[in-house]
């Protein structure tokens, strides 16, 4: 049994910044299931939202929130990320990430959807990677941090792994997490004193993501069967824009930083629909556009709707989006003399884990931040390029609670081993194939950008069918990588249902047509 003080689960930005900090006050061990440079930060194009041009300000910043995330924000929560976030950016640009500027040495800012003001910082069209890269490197430097990767984190350790009986309502601890090491498919226990959840989202719920292959829900689906809280799970964002490659998968994302840049979305009439259902045009909401671009596609049974950049000069996109241009030539579209066709695609889950504003969830010792956690921050749908700023703010809060708790919590030394007893080997894989196909044309189907009553409840009852020829499966079976994460992906695909079942009104980037319009009278989230 390996013992830790810091356990963190994943090695994006959440991940990273979080462990720079907690090894100042305990050995830190970092796990990751794939390459320890995979995450949902690596494939980050746009930039970090955050206030600093003296012609912004954070009441702006905030306001724009709040609209984009149509009523379900945490006011306060939104003030205090975009407030305290300043001084995360300058932590990691002291760091070394170099985010672009003007000729006169000044940042480039770039303006993307639901902005008012131009405020993302960015480099080139790579954002995500530059950080990624840098936070490794100064991990890489610390004597205190052990990064272990292809570790697949299985569940957390619990009191119920202790022999004692835990109800939803009960107070529980988390002493650590049940890993399968890839390398040589054992199973081993670390026991850390504090767990930080930072693995991600769940793209892969769906047939048509943007996220990588890992995103398939792990850290939610363990918290979810610790019995911790979750929130909010109906609203997934839906990116407007994934390069439309049939047979291609993941799908290829197309920054909103091209519409901050004046693309415009066009149909096969080479129309600027998106302008007759909002005065912001391509530059609304991506809740806003994606409905409208579902909508536009359906009416004339199209494969994809277009991005129009002609207009842009070509020295520009090739300036600002290097690596979008270069994709797009590969496959015969040259941005500054053709449309790009593009697609929603599913892209960020706007809820997960429930935190407070320390990023504490409701198991003790767990923390959650990231993609997977509920922070409050983006209610019903989130705002563009919020995401690696809340990860920033909410991964120092963690690391400012636990600091004090941290020498008061000693290991837990009596975990018992994995139990796969009566498990054998199985060469039936074509099971686990099956049933993910099936798990995310059910999800594209029924629980998509538009839904109903009628496919939730579809939806549910074929997945009841799945779960249930998983489990077994999954019992009398040798542990894999695909055969858990499959059955991750079954446990976020019931709470994203059972949340939108729930309800019953149309907000953010949960539409029905059963229940078209918001009600404000029961504006509440929902949490089981």
């Amino acid at each position: 049994m390996k013992k830790t003080d810091f356990l963190i689960i994943g090695s994006g930005i959440a991940g990273l910044s979080f462990a720079l900090k907690a090894a100042a006050y305990g050995k830190v061990c970092i796990i990751t299931k794939a390459n320890e440079e995979e995450s949902n930060t690596k494939y980050a194009q746009g930039g970090v939202a955050v206030v600093i041009d003296k012609a912004d300000s954070y009441a702006n910043h905030i306001n724009d929130t709040l609209v984009a995330g149509d009523g379900l924000c945490n006011q306060a929560i939104v003030e205090m990320v975009v407030k305290q976030g300043p001084e995360r950016i300058q932590e990691i640009i002291d760091y070394g990430i170099n985010f672009d500027k003007n000729p006169i040495g000044d940042y480039h800012l770039a303006k993307e959807g639901g902005h008012s003001a131009h405020r993302v910082l960015h480099f080139k069209d790579i954002t995500g990677l530059e950080i990624e890269q840098v936070l490794l490197d100064k991990v890489h430097q610390n004597p205190n941090i052990e990064i272990y990767s292809h570790y697949f984190a299985l569940e957390l350790i619990t009191e119920h792994h202790l022999g004692k009986t835990v109800d939803k309502n009960a107070d529980k601890t988390c002493f650590g997490v049940y890993v399968l090491n890839t390398t040589n498919h054992q199973i081993e226990t670390i026991s850390a004193k504090i767990t930080l959840m930072a693995s991600g989202g769940a793209g892969h719920a769906y047939s048509t993501t943007t996220n990588p292959t890992i995103a398939t829900g792990d850290g939610l689906s363990m918290v979810y069967r610790a019995k911790g809280k979750v929130r909010n799970m109906e609203f997934i964002q839906f990116h407007p824009t994934a390069l439309y490659e049939p047979g291609v998968y993941p799908s290829f994302l197309i920054s909103e930083a091209l519409r901050g840049c004046g693309g415009i979305l066009k149909n096969k009439k080479g129309e600027a629909f998106v302008n007759a259902v909002d005065s912001r045009g391509s530059l609304a909401p991506r809740d806003i556009v994606a409905r409208a671009i579902d909508a536009e596609m359906k009416k004339y049974g199209a494969d994809c709707v277009y991005l129009d950049m002609r207009h842009i000069a070509k020295s520009e996109l090739l300036n600002e989006f290097p690596n979008i241009f270069a994709k797009c030539l590969s496959i015969g579209i040259d941005m500054s003399a053709d449309l790009i066709p593009v697609v929603p695609a599913a892209h960020y889950m706007c809820g997960g884990i429930l935190v407070d504003e320390n990023s504490k969830s409701s198991i003790q010792n767990l923390y959650a931040c990231g993609e997977c956690a509920a922070t409050g921050l983006h209610g019903a749908n989130r705002l563009a390029s919020n995401s690696l700023l809340e990860a920033l703010v909410f991964a120092h809060r963690a690391i400012e609670s636990a600091k004090k708790e941290i020498d008061s919590i000693v290991n837990c030394s009596n975990i018992p081993d994995w139990n796969d007893f009566g498990t054998s080997q199985s060469n039936e894989d074509i099971l686990v194939t099956h049933n993910l196909r099936e798990v995310q044309r059910i999800m594209s189907d029924y629980v998509g950008i538009v839904r109903s009553d009628f496919r939730l409840a579809r939806a549910m009852r074929r997945l009841k069918l799945i779960y249930e020829e998983t489990e077994s499966f999954y019992k009398q079976t040798k542990l894999s990588v695909p055969l858990c994460e499959l059955r991750n992906l079954i446990q976020v695909a019931y709470i994203i249902i059972k949340s939108a079942t729930l309800r019953k009104e149309s907000r953010g980037l949960h539409y029905t047509t059963d229940y078209p319009h918001k009600n404000n009278q029961e504006l509440k989230d929902t949490i089981f």
